[in-house]
Protein backbone atom coordinates (compact mmCIF):
# COMPACT_ATOMS: atom_id res chain seq x y z
CA UNK A 1 0.00 0.00 0.00
CA UNK A 2 1.07 3.66 -0.57
CA UNK A 3 0.08 6.15 2.05
CA UNK A 4 0.19 9.62 1.07
CA UNK A 5 0.65 12.03 4.15
CA UNK A 6 -1.53 15.13 2.93
CA UNK A 7 -1.84 16.57 6.70
CA UNK A 8 -0.92 15.01 9.82
CA UNK A 9 -0.73 17.43 12.65
CA UNK A 10 -3.03 18.48 15.48
CA UNK A 11 -4.04 21.45 13.87
CA UNK A 12 -3.86 23.89 11.19
CA UNK A 13 -0.78 25.88 11.77
CA UNK A 14 2.02 28.29 9.87
CA UNK A 15 5.76 27.83 11.82
CA UNK A 16 8.40 29.89 11.63
CA UNK A 17 12.08 28.14 11.19
CA UNK A 18 15.39 28.63 10.40
CA UNK A 19 14.89 27.13 6.90
CA UNK A 20 11.73 29.03 6.69
CA UNK A 21 7.97 29.14 6.62
CA UNK A 22 6.61 25.33 8.09
CA UNK A 23 2.49 24.55 7.33
CA UNK A 24 1.26 22.20 9.42
CA UNK A 25 -2.11 21.21 8.21
CA UNK A 26 -4.68 18.83 9.69
CA UNK A 27 -5.18 15.17 9.30
CA UNK A 28 -5.61 13.46 5.45
CA UNK A 29 -4.41 10.12 4.13
CA UNK A 30 -4.85 9.02 0.62
CA UNK A 31 -3.95 5.43 -0.08
CA UNK A 32 -3.05 3.65 -2.99
CA UNK A 33 -4.68 7.42 -4.83
CA UNK A 34 -8.38 6.65 -4.62
CA UNK A 35 -8.96 5.70 -1.09
CA UNK A 36 -8.91 8.91 1.74
CA UNK A 37 -8.59 8.12 5.41
CA UNK A 38 -9.93 11.38 7.75
CA UNK A 39 -10.41 14.51 5.48
CA UNK A 40 -8.86 17.10 7.23
CA UNK A 41 -6.46 18.04 4.48
CA UNK A 42 -7.42 16.85 0.92
CA UNK A 43 -8.53 19.79 -1.96
CA UNK A 44 -5.03 22.08 -1.06
CA UNK A 45 -2.87 18.87 -1.41
CA UNK A 46 -4.42 17.17 -4.03
CA UNK A 47 -5.23 18.64 -8.06
CA UNK A 48 -8.44 18.39 -9.17
CA UNK A 49 -7.38 15.40 -11.74
CA UNK A 50 -6.18 13.70 -7.73
CA UNK A 51 -9.36 14.76 -6.01
CA UNK A 52 -11.66 12.66 -8.83
CA UNK A 53 -9.33 9.60 -7.90
CA UNK A 54 -11.02 9.52 -4.93
CA UNK A 55 -13.92 6.72 -4.61
CA UNK A 56 -14.19 6.50 -1.10
CA UNK A 57 -13.83 8.36 2.55
CA UNK A 58 -13.68 6.94 5.77
CA UNK A 59 -14.02 9.00 8.67
CA UNK A 60 -12.86 8.41 11.76
CA UNK A 61 -15.42 10.75 14.06
CA UNK A 62 -16.85 14.18 13.27
CA UNK A 63 -14.46 16.37 14.88
CA UNK A 64 -13.57 19.63 12.58
CA UNK A 65 -9.85 18.82 12.02
CA UNK A 66 -10.94 15.55 10.59
CA UNK A 67 -13.49 16.45 8.05
CA UNK A 68 -13.02 20.01 7.33
CA UNK A 69 -11.25 19.38 3.61
CA UNK A 70 -14.45 17.10 3.21
CA UNK A 71 -17.42 20.00 1.54
CA UNK A 72 -14.30 22.00 -0.25
CA UNK A 73 -13.48 18.11 -1.83
CA UNK A 74 -17.43 18.07 -2.74
CA UNK A 75 -17.63 21.68 -3.88
CA UNK A 76 -14.59 21.26 -6.07
CA UNK A 77 -15.95 17.98 -8.20
CA UNK A 78 -19.85 18.15 -7.68
CA UNK A 79 -20.66 17.60 -11.17
CA UNK A 80 -17.80 15.79 -12.58
CA UNK A 81 -18.57 12.36 -11.08
CA UNK A 82 -20.24 9.57 -12.93
CA UNK A 83 -20.74 7.99 -9.71
CA UNK A 84 -20.81 9.65 -6.03
CA UNK A 85 -17.77 9.29 -3.71
CA UNK A 86 -18.43 6.64 -0.75
CA UNK A 87 -18.54 8.34 2.92
CA UNK A 88 -18.07 5.58 5.28
CA UNK A 89 -18.19 5.77 8.99
CA UNK A 90 -20.19 4.38 12.05
CA UNK A 91 -23.42 5.96 11.89
CA UNK A 92 -22.85 9.10 14.37
CA UNK A 93 -20.60 10.64 12.18
CA UNK A 94 -22.68 9.97 9.15
CA UNK A 95 -25.46 11.53 11.29
CA UNK A 96 -23.64 14.53 12.25
CA UNK A 97 -21.86 15.13 8.91
CA UNK A 98 -25.88 15.19 7.62
CA UNK A 99 -26.91 17.73 10.17
CA UNK A 100 -24.50 19.79 11.12
CA UNK A 101 -22.23 20.40 7.70
CA UNK A 102 -24.07 19.05 4.94
CA UNK A 103 -27.42 21.00 5.85
CA UNK A 104 -28.40 24.03 3.49
CA UNK A 105 -26.93 26.34 5.94
CA UNK A 106 -23.47 25.51 6.99
CA UNK A 107 -22.62 24.01 3.28
CA UNK A 108 -24.80 22.58 0.43
CA UNK A 109 -26.64 19.18 1.25
CA UNK A 110 -23.70 17.33 -1.57
CA UNK A 111 -25.65 14.36 -0.34
CA UNK A 112 -28.71 14.97 -2.47
CA UNK A 113 -26.71 17.40 -5.08
CA UNK A 114 -26.62 17.77 -8.30
CA UNK A 115 -29.44 15.93 -8.33
CA UNK A 116 -30.83 13.18 -5.61
CA UNK A 117 -30.29 10.22 -7.88
CA UNK A 118 -27.09 10.95 -8.59
CA UNK A 119 -25.20 12.97 -5.99
CA UNK A 120 -21.88 14.04 -5.22
CA UNK A 121 -21.39 11.93 -2.10
CA UNK A 122 -23.28 9.18 -0.38
CA UNK A 123 -23.02 7.54 2.83
CA UNK A 124 -22.08 3.92 4.23
CA UNK A 125 -22.94 3.23 8.03
CA UNK A 126 -19.72 1.33 9.03
CA UNK A 127 -20.57 -1.28 12.31
CA UNK A 128 -17.44 -2.16 14.45
CA UNK A 129 -15.77 -4.86 14.20
CA UNK A 130 -16.55 -5.81 10.83
CA UNK A 131 -14.35 -5.91 7.89
CA UNK A 132 -14.85 -3.78 4.79
CA UNK A 133 -13.74 -3.69 1.18
CA UNK A 134 -12.92 -0.19 -0.54
CA UNK A 135 -10.27 0.39 -3.16
CA UNK A 136 -9.42 -3.35 -3.03
CA UNK A 137 -8.54 -2.28 0.56
CA UNK A 138 -10.37 -4.04 4.08
CA UNK A 139 -10.85 -1.66 6.69
CA UNK A 140 -12.15 -3.08 9.93
CA UNK A 141 -13.36 0.02 12.62
CA UNK A 142 -12.41 -0.46 15.87
CA UNK A 143 -14.27 1.60 18.79
CA UNK A 144 -11.71 3.81 20.80
CA UNK A 145 -11.53 6.68 23.45
CA UNK A 146 -12.27 9.81 23.08
CA UNK A 147 -14.73 12.52 23.28
CA UNK A 148 -17.47 12.02 20.73
CA UNK A 149 -17.89 8.33 19.14
CA UNK A 150 -14.75 7.59 17.63
CA UNK A 151 -13.06 4.72 15.67
CA UNK A 152 -9.60 3.28 14.74
CA UNK A 153 -9.00 1.56 12.34
CA UNK A 154 -6.99 -1.68 11.17
CA UNK A 155 -6.52 -1.38 7.17
CA UNK A 156 -5.15 -4.26 5.25
CA UNK A 157 -3.95 -5.90 1.71
CA UNK A 158 -3.07 -9.32 0.92
CA UNK A 159 0.40 -8.37 1.63
CA UNK A 160 0.37 -5.75 4.40
CA UNK A 161 -1.51 -4.04 7.39
CA UNK A 162 -1.17 -0.95 9.71
CA UNK A 163 -2.99 0.41 12.60
CA UNK A 164 -4.37 3.51 12.61
CA UNK A 165 -5.33 5.06 16.05
CA UNK A 166 -7.82 8.18 15.12
CA UNK A 167 -8.06 10.25 17.87
CA UNK A 168 -8.25 8.25 21.34
CA UNK A 169 -6.93 8.36 25.21
CA UNK A 170 -5.87 4.74 26.80
CA UNK A 171 -7.65 2.13 24.64
CA UNK A 172 -7.20 -1.03 24.21
CA UNK A 173 -9.36 -2.84 21.72
CA UNK A 174 -7.72 -1.65 18.76
CA UNK A 175 -3.89 -2.90 19.68
CA UNK A 176 -5.03 -6.01 20.83
CA UNK A 177 -6.52 -6.87 17.64
CA UNK A 178 -3.65 -5.32 15.68
CA UNK A 179 -1.29 -7.50 17.58
CA UNK A 180 -3.12 -10.53 15.92
CA UNK A 181 -2.18 -9.15 12.66
CA UNK A 182 1.00 -11.50 11.52
CA UNK A 183 1.46 -9.32 8.60
CA UNK A 184 0.75 -5.96 10.39
CA UNK A 185 3.83 -3.55 9.27
CA UNK A 186 2.94 -0.27 11.02
CA UNK A 187 1.13 1.73 13.21
CA UNK A 188 0.37 5.03 13.41
CA UNK A 189 -0.45 6.82 16.66
CA UNK A 190 -1.89 9.80 17.59
CA UNK A 191 0.43 12.14 20.33
CA UNK A 192 -1.07 15.42 20.81
CA UNK A 193 0.13 16.85 23.98
CA UNK A 194 3.46 17.16 25.67
CA UNK A 195 3.57 15.58 29.08
CA UNK A 196 3.15 18.64 31.08
CA UNK A 197 -0.36 18.84 29.94
CA UNK A 198 -1.08 15.54 30.81
CA UNK A 199 -4.51 16.64 32.87
CA UNK A 200 -5.97 18.50 29.25
CA UNK A 201 -5.07 15.32 27.24
CA UNK A 202 -6.80 13.14 29.41
CA UNK A 203 -9.77 15.79 29.89
CA UNK A 204 -9.73 16.08 25.88
CA UNK A 205 -9.12 12.27 25.28
CA UNK A 206 -5.29 12.27 23.84
CA UNK A 207 -2.17 11.27 24.12
CA UNK A 208 1.05 12.51 25.57
CA UNK A 209 4.48 10.90 24.55
CA UNK A 210 4.30 8.92 28.56
CA UNK A 211 0.84 7.61 27.44
CA UNK A 212 2.11 6.22 23.81
CA UNK A 213 4.64 4.64 25.52
CA UNK A 214 1.65 2.22 27.49
CA UNK A 215 -0.12 1.97 24.16
CA UNK A 216 2.98 0.88 22.39
CA UNK A 217 3.18 -1.79 25.21
CA UNK A 218 -0.10 -3.19 24.68
CA UNK A 219 0.59 -3.63 20.84
CA UNK A 220 3.83 -6.10 21.90
CA UNK A 221 4.79 -5.82 18.63
CA UNK A 222 8.68 -4.85 18.07
CA UNK A 223 8.91 -5.73 14.29
CA UNK A 224 6.76 -2.87 12.81
CA UNK A 225 7.32 0.47 12.30
CA UNK A 226 5.73 2.99 14.42
CA UNK A 227 4.71 6.77 13.54
CA UNK A 228 3.68 9.15 16.07
CA UNK A 229 1.01 11.87 14.44
CA UNK A 230 -1.73 14.47 15.25
CA UNK A 231 0.88 16.64 17.23
CA UNK A 232 -0.71 19.81 18.12
CA UNK A 233 1.92 21.96 16.19
CA UNK A 234 2.71 24.53 19.12
CA UNK A 235 3.77 22.01 21.08
CA UNK A 236 5.84 20.03 18.49
CA UNK A 237 9.15 20.88 19.34
CA UNK A 238 8.97 19.70 23.62
CA UNK A 239 6.38 16.74 21.78
CA UNK A 240 8.99 15.19 19.84
CA UNK A 241 11.89 16.08 22.41
CA UNK A 242 9.97 14.03 24.73
CA UNK A 243 9.10 10.76 22.17
CA UNK A 244 12.82 10.83 21.51
CA UNK A 245 13.31 10.31 25.08
CA UNK A 246 11.36 7.23 24.87
CA UNK A 247 14.27 5.24 22.96
CA UNK A 248 11.45 3.56 21.66
CA UNK A 249 12.55 1.36 18.46
CA UNK A 250 11.26 2.16 14.91
CA UNK A 251 9.37 5.13 16.26
CA UNK A 252 9.58 8.36 13.88
CA UNK A 253 7.76 11.71 13.96
CA UNK A 254 5.36 11.60 10.70
CA UNK A 255 5.85 14.55 8.35
CA UNK A 256 3.11 15.54 5.64
CA UNK A 257 3.77 15.47 2.11
CA UNK A 258 5.66 12.22 2.82
CA UNK A 259 4.88 8.84 0.88
CA UNK A 260 4.99 5.90 2.23
CA UNK A 261 4.82 2.35 0.54
CA UNK A 262 4.19 -0.80 3.66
Amino acid sequence: MNIRALGCYGSDALLQRTTGPHTCNTCGFLLNGTLLLDAGTVATKLSFNEQKQIRHIILSHLHFDHIKGLPTLADNISEQMSTPIVVAAIPEVIHGLQRHIFNTDVYPDFFSIPTPEQPTLTSSCLKPGHVYSFSGIEVTPILVNHTVPSTGFIVQDRSSAFVYSGDTYSTDELWHEAHRIPHLTAAFIECSFPNSMSELARMSKHLTPALLAQEVRKLDRDDISLYAYHLKPAYKDEIIHELRELHIPGLEVLEEDHTLTI
